[in-house]
């Protein structure tokens, strides 16, 4: 194969894939679109579902925390009445 005919099929192979090429980009793109809008879907699902969990701990959160206020003054009314006995 010459040098000539070697140029003129690297030619018709360069010409082929710029035929195609913009296809193939705007295929790209949209599917790179398609993907963009699954990972925002899926984050906002995350949120939501960490706000949830958020509520969940703060509603166990707080009746643990009266309770244990409610140990402490027990135990302090139990030490002040153990003074006064004294």
């Amino acid at each position: 194969m010459t040098t000539e005919e070697r140029l003129y099929k690297l030619e018709g192979i360069v010409e082929g894939v710029m035929a195609t090429l913009p296809g193939q980009i705007t295929s790209l793109e949209g599917r790179i679109e398609l993907f963009r809008q699954e990972v925002k879907a899926e984050i906002g699902s995350l949120r939501q579902e960490m706000v949830g969990l958020r509520q969940e701990v703060k509603a166990e959160i707080n009746p643990a925390f009266n309770k244990l206020m409610l140990y402490f003054t027990v135990l302090v009314a139990a030490l002040a009445i153990l003074t006064f006995l004294r």
